[in-house]
């Protein structure tokens, strides 16, 4: 696809074809303002104002600074990614290497288990570890006289949250591979060590900078494992929901905000700068006669990954069997008879099974309205209007959002909506602004995604419609969604189960009526009920599965028509 095919189905389209166009882009720019750029500069100013409204200066920043619990909170946090991203990063890797460069049996199996943490919300492994290790855990005796609550706890919990998304990114980065570069080191007579340190590795760096800045960036921007297994152990994200919450201390929680968004915002600019770096090396290793790489059984390798891979499936099986079998305790944990009892949420959240039905509606319309508008946008920066001025600017907004934390995303979204001069205040606190929040919050990934799968279409059939006069929303329409079914299904389903597990992005915009599920664990849980948070839980896994579920028995259907309309 050359720059010269693209550049020319602009040029064919008439006048009022490109206003259209160029006027749809705009649109799309007006709605990332409106929804992120703005809320994230109102943000920014409030750090600076005092109380009363006027000017402070640095006067907050300073506050925060001769605070020692708040310097001791971003201090928690940065150690406490690191050390997960450490610790995850290996057992990731190999596992993913497993996957992708070894001959072990029931692959298909692994890969299912690896997802189940995407498909949880991040309190699950919390109560699960709290009910195996906590004061009154089944297993407390293994600690030795230690608790879990706090740092320990932290590390472990997000260890299960981020295992997947580093595996993911792992397997993906390690599943393209030149097989004649294994061929060639054969060849010299280089050993499998020897291969793995000078082939292997290096082709997978820019996929382990990858994964390593998403779990720092997970682990450090996560609200809700903290909050429910942190005990008194301070780290930003709670300390940002207790100066909001707690205290009504708004300057100082766009303080903490910004401070929380600045390692973010670094681990994303470490991110771009790695894939600038690599790209073109890897562009060089993956030529047009690159042969697909597939392995060789070799004992020696496959078995102690074999058993790797059962070892962390077995674990990751373990903490949702766990929070599932929580949920089914009668009284925890004096009386463990099963009961159907914590599922009748009535009887510990005002908002009862209203909770979930509040959850699946905002998916359901954050999955709906943000897949339109990605794939819309995406689009039309990729053929309908790429060389328009502001196409650069959308860019940028696009992908912004991957770099700015739930919570912070979620204050900004309080002070901005809140607003005396804002007329879209009423807004806040209905189901409106959960949607909006979501779909800004989760929206670079599918954008990326989406830019992917355009890239991959012959740029001819634009042109050829732009030929035969026909108005380029209509090719769009006819030709270019049912191509890329598949693709667009892919995304909604991520943004749906993401918006359905999301707890740090919703914490401050719902109202009375509009509590989100992942919200309800949270207040089930500080209310001292862990068996009915656990089964809120669980009760959110099995909507987030049975889409999942529904993806894969559409997905063959989907395949077949987007072949049928290839053909045409």
């Amino acid at each position: 696809m050359s720059e010269s095919a693209l550049g020319a189905v602009p040029r064919r389209r008439g006048p009022g074809d490109a206003l259209l166009l160029r006027g749809l882009l705009g649109l799309s720019l007006l709605l990332l303002t409106l929804l992120l750029a703005l809320p994230l500069l109102l943000l920014l100013l409030r750090a600076f104002e005092t109380p009363a409204g006027g000017f402070a200066g640095l006067a907050n920043f300073a506050a925060y600074a001769a605070t020692p619990s708040l310097l001791a909170a971003a201090w928690n946090s940065i150690w406490t990614a690191g050390l997960t991203t450490l610790l995850m990063l290996p057992l990731a890797f190999f596992y993913a290497y497993a996957l992708t460069r070894a001959c072990i049996p029931a692959r298909p199996f692994f890969r299912a288990v690896m997802l189940l943490p995407v498909l949880a919300p991040s309190l699950l492994p919390a109560l699960a570890l709290i009910t195996l290790f906590g004061n009154q855990g089944l297993l407390r005796g293994m600690l030795g006289g230690g608790s879990i609550y706090g740092p320990a706890g932290i590390v472990a919990a997000q260890s299960f949250y981020c295992f997947p998304h580093a595996a993911l990114i792992l397997a993906v980065a390690l599943g393209t591979a030149d097989a004649r570069l294994y061929e060639a080191a054969t060849v010299l007579r280089a050993g499998h060590a020897r291969i793995f340190a000078t082939v292997t590795l290096p082709a997978a760096r820019y996929g382990l900078v990858s994964a390593a800045v998403v779990t720092f960036t997970l682990v450090l921007t996560d609200f809700g494992i903290p909050k429910v297994i942190g005990g008194s152990f301070p780290v930003l994200a709670t300390d940002v929901y207790k100066q909001v919450v707690g205290l009504q201390n708004f300057n100082m929680g766009a303080v903490v905000g910004l401070v929380l968004l600045l390692p973010a915002v670094g681990a994303f600019l470490l991110d771009r700068r790695a894939r600038g770096e690599l790209d073109g090396r890897r562009a060089g290793m993956l030529s047009g006669r690159a042969l697909p790489y597939r392995p060789r059984p070799r004992r020696a390798r496959d078995w102690p990954l074999f058993l790797l891979c059962l070892l962390v499936a077995g674990a990751l099986l373990g903490v949702v069997g766990t929070a599932a079998w929580s949920s089914l305790v009668r009284f925890w944990p004096y009386d463990l008879s099963l009961t159907l009892d914590n599922y009748a949420f009535a009887r510990f959240d005002a908002t009862g099974w209203a909770a979930l039905g509040n959850s699946i509606r905002m998916a359901a319309l954050a999955a709906l309205f943000g897949t339109a508008m990605v794939f819309g946008t995406a689009w039309l920066l990729e053929r309908g209007a790429r060389e328009a001025r502001i196409a650069p600017l959308v860019r940028l907004l696009a992908t912004l959002p991957l770099a700015v934390p739930g919570l912070v995303l979620g204050l900004a979204y309080i002070l901005f909506f809140n607003h005396p001069a804002n007329p879209l205040g009423f807004l806040y606190g209905t189901l409106a602004i959960l949607v909006l929040n979501s779909l800004v919050h989760f929206y670079t990934v599918p954008h990326l995604a989406a830019v992917t799968a355009i890239r991959q279409l012959d740029p001819e059939i634009e042109a050829a419609g732009a030929s035969l006069r026909v108005p380029a929303l209509v090719t769009f329409r006819r030709v270019t969604v049912p191509i890329c079914l598949p693709a667009i299904l892919d995304l909604a389903v991520y943004i749906f189960v993401n918006a359905m597990t999301t707890v740090s992005a919703v914490i401050f915009l719902y109202g009375p009526d509009t509590r989100p599920a992942s919200v309800a664990v949270v207040h089930m849980d500080e209310a001292g009920q862990a068996s009915a948070a656990a089964a809120m839980a669980v009760a959110i896994l099995g909507v987030t599965v049975v889409a999942k579920l529904l993806q894969l028995a559409t997905a063959g259907v989907v395949d077949r028509a987007t072949q049928r309309w290839r053909r045409r």
